[in-house]
């Protein structure tokens, strides 16, 4: 009797444990549901852990729905790794909303397990097939391995001086004046001392950084302003004067569901005045936050969960007006998905960049960048691929003005899922043409100018430096004509093939010009021994000569042999006439007309005069010295042999320069 009265004791102990461990669970079901019903997902899923621990491995359904909840309350505030066991475990308990599969494939590619991510996500597109974030998001995993291995020109590094030990996130220059940066944060120093139910860290607050008089960033500092208060403040952007802040509040209330609304502040002087609220939409039940203003100061850009979206939040634009603004617009299909996209900004010069997870990335929200066609009259986006977008968050940019560099935030390398500011540049691809402009046999002319013509409709005319040299900004995938022009000299035509390529190049460029007043040398033309027979080696040359004709049609030349003293000069005289006949017919077989070319054969009549640069070239000659028989029989014999091959040369000059004019 003692052992059965025993036992019925241990059965009624153990019965009322497992009520008062039910009722346990009950009552952090209850208080994880009204936490959640208020938006605030910390404080939810903590007791959702709590009612998930208390209910018995024998209540299959309810450990697998409680999982869930708990997972969805991570999921949200950006807990990825603990969202991730969360939804593992209500798979596990055959939770039946395959929802539940989807979301566990996103946290996983959140954490950078493409693997398993990519499984999940094609068991749960077996039974939603339809569902295009999943769609994305499998074809993500691939892709986003991918852009790991084969990173972009973006240059990414962690800004330590604006972190702190809590959250910063959505960086923004003010305005045109890029020595401020504002940017929120929940860090200690932020008003305030009640933790948020939503995040579980302090409302966050905006602050603001400068640079000193050496341009070093100092630590960041609250705003003194009425725009920090009790509320959760954030997410600011500045008119393009700099003059206005719109920003996010949501305000508190541990009664209601709380909705994020647009304020904005006019500054006077040096101080924000008390924040209004933008009248936006009628909707009292939906979000409005993220503002982004338009370089053109127009159009205040969005994020709304409001209906009429195509996904959970969309981006949304409204006309600013001085009497408020205008009418709600959808940006649409392809800026909007199913997913959710948030934090529209602009560059200065009218690129649209925004975050989404609906689109394929390499994890969480990703960075994009919304081009405007305005021939088709669409969107176009493109994803910034890594090091600037990763397996985490990352979102909110700022550009330094003109410049592809600035700042953004990223929750990458933060276990707790914490986003913090980085820096982000995208070195600048410079196709240039460098040229010299100088007098063929002489120096540089820096009176010259270069008439520059692209195919991309460019015309523009270019003054070179004292030295002859100019350099040109050019566009990549550009086919250009360059004509380098000086009064007194024939011109002369180069033309380039600008790549596509992302890599910098610089096109070096020669423009030496063939003077009107001095005869010109045309150099690699040869005969064969003795004769007038031209060499296959001199073929560049004339062709070079025909090419130089055809840019200069209003000039008439003549083509002159000369030889060395050697031999007779009745023999010279004989074979320098058809060496220069032999020039002539080659020109007019290149399609040179006859009457533009006169032949002349010097023979040994009109030695070298020696002009300047080419005697301080040659060293042991002077300007002005003029080669003769008896000036080259004085020399070694080595310098005779220099000087004999300068006499024997053909030349070119110039008759006149009306040729055509006056037909």
């Amino acid at each position: 009797m003692k052992k059965t009265g025993l036992f019925h004791n241990i059965i009624g102990i153990a019965l009322l444990a497992m009520i008062v461990w039910s009722c346990g669970a009950d009552k952090a079901l209850r208080k994880a549901e009204q936490s959640e019903a208020l938006g605030e997902y910390f404080e939810a899923a903590k007791h959702y852990k709590k009612a998930y621990s208390k209910t018995s491995t024998k209540q299959r359904d309810k450990r697998g729905e409680r999982a869930f909840k708990m997972a969805e309350c991570y999921r949200r505030i950006n807990y990825a790794a603990r969202a991730a066991g969360a939804y593992r475990n209500a798979v596990r308990y055959k939770y039946p909303d395959s929802m539940a599969i989807r979301h566990l494939a996103d946290m996983q590619r959140m954490t950078g397990a493409y693997k398993e991510a990519a499984k999940n996500y094609e068991l749960y597109l077996q039974q939603a097939p339809a569902d295009e974030v999943a769609r994305n998001g499998l074809k993500a995993c691939e892709m986003a391995q991918q852009w790991k291995k084969n990173p972009n020109r973006y240059i990414v590094k962690k800004f330590p001086i604006f972190n702190s030990r809590r959250a910063e996130y959505s960086p923004m220059y003010a305005g045109e004046d890029t020595d401020q940066l504002f940017f929120t944060s929940t860090r200690e120093d932020a008003t305030g001392e009640d933790l948020s139910g939503i995040t579980g860290m302090k409302a966050p607050d905006i602050f603001v950084a400068r640079k000193d008089d050496k341009g070093k960033w100092q630590k960041p500092e609250p705003i003194d302003s009425e725009v920090n208060g009790e509320f959760e403040d954030g997410a600011c952007v500045f008119t393009p004067d700099g003059k206005t802040m719109y920003f996010t509040r949501c305000q508190m209330d541990s009664d209601y569901p709380r909705y994020a609304e647009i304020f904005k502040s006019t500054r006077t002087d040096a101080a924000w005045g008390t924040p209004q609220k933008c009248e936006i939409t009628n909707d009292t039940l939906s979000s409005v936050a993220h503002p982004a203003v338009s370089p053109d100061g127009l159009w205040l850009y969005f994020t709304s969960d409001m209906p009429g979206g195509l996904g959970g939040t969309d981006i949304w634009r409204v006309s600013i007006s001085g009497e408020g603004f205008g009418g709600v617009e959808n940006l649409g299909a392809p800026i909007n998905s199913t997913g959710d996209e948030m934090f529209p900004t602009f560059r200065p010069n009218g690129e649209l960049y925004f975050s989404s997870n609906g689109h394929p990335g390499m994890g969480g929200l990703d960075i994009f960048k919304a081009l405007w066609d305005e021939k088709a009259e669409m969107w176009s986006i493109v994803n910034l691929q890594s090091p600037m977008n990763s397996q985490a968050d990352d979102f909110g940019m700022t550009f330094e003005g003109e410049y592809n560099r600035g700042f953004f935030s990223s929750s990458r390398g933060d276990a707790r899922g914490w986003d913090h500011l980085y820096t982000f540049e995208l070195p600048e691809v410079m196709k240039t043409i460098t040229g010299w402009v100088y007098e063929k046999e002489g120096y540089e002319l820096p009176e010259a100018l270069v008439h520059l013509v692209g195919n991309d409709g460019t015309n523009k005319k270019i003054s070179v430096k004292m030295d002859g040299s100019f350099t040109e900004r050019v566009g990549p995938g550009v086919s250009y004509v360059l004509l380098g022009t000086c009064k007194g000299f024939l011109n002369h035509k180069e033309e380039v093939e600008v790549d596509s390529t992302n890599e910098s190049k610089d096109y070096v460029l020669q423009f030496p010009l063939a003077s009107m007043v001095y005869p010109v040398l045309l150099e690699n033309i040869f005969y064969e021994f003795d004769k007038a027979t031209l060499t296959e080696a001199s073929t560049m040359a004339l062709d070079s000569l025909i090419v130089l004709l055809e840019d200069n049609p209003n000039v008439t030349i003549e083509l002159g042999a000369h030889c060395d003293y050697k031999g007779s000069e009745a023999y010279n005289q004989r074979l320098s006439q058809k060496r220069a006949e032999a020039v002539v017919d080659y020109l007019i077989k290149g399609g040179i007309a006859a009457d533009r070319l006169v032949a002349k054969g010097y023979g040994e009549t009109a030695p070298k005069v020696l002009r300047k640069k080419l005697a301080e070239q040659l060293g042991f000659l002077k300007e002005s010295d003029v080669l003769t028989e008896s000036f080259i029989l004085g020399l070694s014999e080595e310098q005779q042999e220099v000087c004999n091959a300068l006499n024997r040369r053909t030349e070119f000059k110039v008759l006149r320069s009306t040729y055509g004019l006056y037909e």
